[in-house]
């Protein structure tokens, strides 16, 4: 894999590089907001994943990812920051980070991350390109169709517009088996493919902003099961 840190703090780089040589990846840093769009977009393509502190000098890390995201809709990125708030985290997630990792953070868990965030990109293009030609839309409920391989999702013959890739996989998990409860550390093993960690927000706050958009088309069919989780039912919802 490449990857490209955008990360101001020297020592964090440093440490990190340790890892990635361990892991026979390749690697570039880019310390400023402004630093990190010129290597970004001298080749979009090139990267496999993108790591972006959003504390970043001349140019502050949220419009970074909002300038990626508008290249590029599919190269996995994850968030790194000190703002622990859920406000920042719904918003980092909301531009279309697939990951959010607080600092301070433990190199082998970000590895961890970057590893199950490729492995997942990489099965999603493998499911998509299986997928059967004469039936498009692959998972139907009553009000609901989902094609997995154009990614375009229907509510009552609406368009969900806008969904990131992290809210498609998440939409996707729960619809393919409706009215089953699945509980956060279920979900982040399924969608992010990474062991529970203690980062049960990044479902919460993914959950919130994937609500907003499906409410735009029709009544709420995510269900919170107070305790445990989440459900997709469309039933009854008119």
């Amino acid at each position: 894999m490449k990857i490209l840190m955008i990360e101001d703090n020297h020592s964090v780089c440093e440490m990190m590089a340790m890892f990635f040589k361990k892991e026979n990846w390749q690697y570039e840093f880019a310390y400023d907001g402004v630093e990190a769009e010129e290597k970004f977009n001298a080749d979009p393509h090139e990267w496999d994943v993108i790591l972006l502190d959003l504390n970043l000098p001349k140019k502050d890390g949220m419009q970074v990812a909002a300038d990626i995201r508008r290249i590029s809709s599919i190269v996995p990125l994850i968030m790194l920051t000190a703002r622990d708030s859920e406000s920042d985290q719904v918003l980092g997630l909301g531009i279309g980070a697939d990951d959010y990792v607080t600092k301070p953070f433990s190199p082998i868990t970000l590895i961890a991350r970057i590893k199950a965030l490729k492995r997942r990109s990489q099965l999603g293009a493998i499911q998509e390109s299986h997928q059967a030609a004469n039936d498009r839309f692959d998972i139907k409920t009553k009000h609901f169709k989902m094609d997995t391989k154009t990614r375009e999702v229907y509510m009552h013959g609406k368009a969900v517009k806008d969904l990131t890739p992290k809210e498609f996989d998440l939409l996707k998990t729960l619809a393919s088996k409706p009215r089953q409860v699945f509980t956060r550390s279920q979900l982040l093993q399924l969608v992010w493919d990474y062991e529970y960690y203690g980062d049960e927000r990044t479902v919460d706050a993914h959950i919130k902003k994937l609500r907003q958009k499906l409410e735009a088309v029709g009544p709420q069919v995510i269900q919170t099961v107070w305790g445990v989780g989440y459900k997709f039912d469309d039933e009854g919802k008119e």
